[in-house]
């Protein structure tokens, strides 16, 4: 199914809640590449919506102006491009987490080391969650593990 089918979600009540109708109305305006449909933003997995939501939520704290957002993710388009990715519309989500990711460090947020700290120890979480419950990290998942 294409960008806007029915299967792919649009931003959640809890998600709207928390970052305003008007905050995705004024992201999708300042920022015309985000899939939408009538209903605003379209999303193919709920990490895409969340992704989302951060950012907006973190644009509203003052940490990014739009069009510094703007620029930020068009340079990760460029470089997945320059290194092969073949633009169907399938890895923006992946940009855009790339370009969060290097807009928090440029900010201060946090940097590049604590980022990876956190996703290898939200895999380790992932491995030892039974399918279908909630992932919580955990200390443990923070020690260095080398059997996935």
């Amino acid at each position: 199914m294409g960008p806007g089918s029915r299967s792919q979600s649009s931003l959640g009540r809890d998600d709207q809640r928390s970052v305003g109708p008007e905050a995705a109305r004024a992201a999708t305006q300042a920022i015309p590449s985000i899939p939408c449909d009538a209903e605003g933003p379209v999303f193919r997995e709920p990490w895409e919506a969340q992704a989302f939501a951060m950012t907006l939520a973190l644009h509203e704290r003052g940490l990014f102006t739009w069009p510094q957002w703007a620029a930020t993710l068009s340079d990760e388009i460029k470089r997945a491009q320059a290194a092969g990715d073949p633009d169907t519309g399938e890895t923006y989500y992946r940009h855009w987490l790339n370009a969060l990711e290097r807009i928090v460090s440029e900010q201060g947020v946090t940097d590049a080391e604590t980022l990876h700290k956190y996703e290898h120890a939200w895999e380790h979480a992932a491995h030892r969650t039974p399918h279908g419950e909630p992932i919580e990290l955990r200390p443990e998942d923070f020690h260095e593990h080398h059997d996935h």
